[in-house]
């Protein structure tokens, strides 16, 4: 035994490689380091989650429910590439199940709309994927510099007015979710991304905007988030109190002038 020689090794890896599922080669490429891509996007059929649950309901723990989900894909004609990088997203600490609904490449480091059919709240994701890391979350709320945000006197001016102000996911949903990229000096890219804020709770009151700009140097490296000064929503000015908006910063009146007594 110790005499086999190597292409005989070769060979026999080759006949051991072809006999594994599609979605076992194809997870094998995405942890070799190949690139995410538009042949990755899936528009799942409408009645694609009904089934889903119909099987993995009955036949899988909760630990097991997601790869019972994803086992479902590819009955439903999901492409290997689908299946592909909805393991990797499974694979990720948080071991969600999400599907690529749409890909826009920008360059070195490019963009995902991902839909998580089993969240119960925000359905969709924006990621910023090939980089390194390869996939980030541009929710990931921890990676914001939010220090310099709370220190910004325009986040201040609508702080004291609400004092519960919070920063939020945004919205990934729709056919234009896709940040403004720009480049850095370097070869680097630059991701504009745009927050709310609400008054302390997701379904509570709209106060307004924030941006962040997600870099990346020319090999793709993530390097910070930037926060970018945006000015409130006018209406969130404050104004002194018991004072009218229409009397606001206007001059009062000059009396006129009196006629000199005649001599």
């Amino acid at each position: 035994m110790r005499d086999i020689k190597p292409w005989i090794m070769a060979a026999a890896m080759i006949a051991v490689t072809s006999m594994l599922p599609a979605a076992a080669q194809n997870g094998m490429a995405a942890s070799d380091g190949g690139k995410i891509g538009p042949s990755g996007v899936w528009q799942a059929p409408q009645d694609f989650l009904t089934k889903a649950h119909t099987v993995c309901d009955k036949s899988a723990n909760p630990a097991s429910f997601g790869e019972c989900f994803i086992n479902q894909m590819s009955p439903a004609g999901a492409p290997a590439e689908a299946v592909s990088f909805t393991r990797m997203l499974n694979q990720q600490p948080e071991g969600m199940v999400g599907i690529m609904a749409m890909f826009k490449k920008y360059g070195t480091v490019d963009a995902a709309q991902v839909l998580y059919p089993l969240r119960a709240n925000d359905n969709y994701a924006l990621l910023l994927v090939n980089g390194d890391p390869k996939i980030l979350d541009v929710d990931d709320l921890q990676k914001l510099d939010q220090a310099a945000m709370q220190q910004d006197p325009l986040f201040q001016s609508v702080k004291k007015q609400f004092p519960n102000v919070t920063l939020f996911p945004g919205d990934r949903s729709g056919d234009q979710p896709w940040p403004r990229m720009q480049p850095l000096a370097g070869g680097g890219q630059e991701f504009t991304v745009t927050y709310p804020l609400l008054d302390g709770c997701h379904a509570c009151k709209r106060l307004g905007l924030v941006r962040f700009a997600w870099d990346f140097d020319a090999s793709g490296k993530f390097l910070k988030t930037v926060y970018i000064p945006t000015p409130p929503p006018p209406k969130l000015l404050k104004r002194p109190r018991g004072q009218n908006p229409a009397q606001q910063q206007q001059p009062q009146a000059t009396p006129p002038a009196q006629p000199s007594p005649q001599q």
